[in-house]
C-alpha cells in the first residue's frame, strides 16, 4: 500500500511521540519495520519533502515561491526560532495570507542552515544483545501483552521470561498495568526460580522497556 507524504510524516510523528517501543507502535499502526525505517532515513536526510514518492520531475518549476516570500519566511524564522517548520508554515499563512507548505518551509530553513536537530531520536534495535547470557537466571525480561477479550474488555498478560532458556518463569493475567501487577509477577518468578533465597550478587538482572509500571 502506498502512503502519501503527509501520512508518512504523521506516522513518523506518532512513533516519535509514542511512549511504547518503536516495534510495538508500528505493529499497532500496521506498518512494517522496513518501510518505516526507509521513510525515517529519508526524512532525516531530506526532511518532509523527501517522503514524496520519487517520480520524474518536470524540467521547469512552475510553482516556485517568489523571492520576496522566501525572504519573509526566513525573516519570520529568525524572529521566532522556537517554532518548528510546521508551526512556521501555519503562522506565515495566518499572518501573511499566503500559503506555504511545511515542506517548502523546511527546505528554505535547511538552505539557510536554520534547522536544529530533532528532539526525538528513533534508534534502530540491535538484532542481538552485546553481552549474551551463558546460564539461566542471569537476565530476565518482562513486558505486558495486550489482550482484548470480546464482551469482557481489555486485559494485560504480565510475563517474566528467562533470557537464556526462553522459558516463561511466571505470568499473570491482569485487568490493569499497575506497578503492583508487575511486582506480583516478579515475586512469583523469584519464588519459582528460587532466586528469592539467593544473595544479592547472584540475583538476575531485569530487562524491561522502562514503562511507567
Amino acid at each position: 500500500m502506498r502512503y502519501p507524504a503527509s501520512e508518512k510524516l504523521e506516522i513518523i510523528n506518532l512513533v516519535e511521540r509514542s511512549h511504547l517501543p518503536v516495534i510495538r507502535t508500528l505493529v499497532m499502526l500496521g506498518i512494517s519495520r522496513t518501510s518505516f525505517y526507509r521513510w525515517y532515513a529519508r526524512y532525516q536526510t531530506g526532511g518532509p519533502e523527501a517522503l514524496e514518492d520519487r517520480s520524474p520531475r518536470p524540467s521547469r518549476v512552475w510553482n516556485r515561491i517568489p523571492d520576496e516570500v522566501r525572504e519573509a519566511v526566513v525573516d519570520l524564522a529568525l524572529e521566532e526560532p522556537e517554532l518548528s517548520p510546521r508551526e512556521l508554515a501555519v503562522r506565515f499563512t495566518d499572518t501573511q495570507k499566503y500559503y506555504v507548505s511545511e515542506a517548502s518551509v523546511y527546505r528554505l530553513l535547511k538552505a539557510h542552515d536554520l534547522i536544529t536537530s530533532s528532539a526525538f531520536v528513533v534508534i534502530k534495535a540491535a538484532k542481538e544483545f552485546k553481552d549474551k547470557t551463558t546460564r539461566p537466571n542471569q537476565l530476565w525480561q518482562t513486558d505486558f501483552t495486550y489482550l482484548k477479550v470480546i464482551n469482557w474488555g481489555q486485559y494485560y498478560l504480565s510475563t517474566i521470561l528467562d533470557d537464556f532458556s526462553l522459558y516463561i518463569i511466571a505470568w499473570k493475567l491482569c485487568p490493569t498495568m499497575k506497578v503492583g501487577d508487575v511486582t506480583d509477577t516478579l515475586e512469583m518468578a523469584l519464588q519459582a526460580s528460587g532466586c528469592d533465597q539467593a544473595t544479592v550478587v547472584h540475583k538476575p538482572r531485569l530487562l524491561s522497556d522502562n514503562g511507567p509500571s
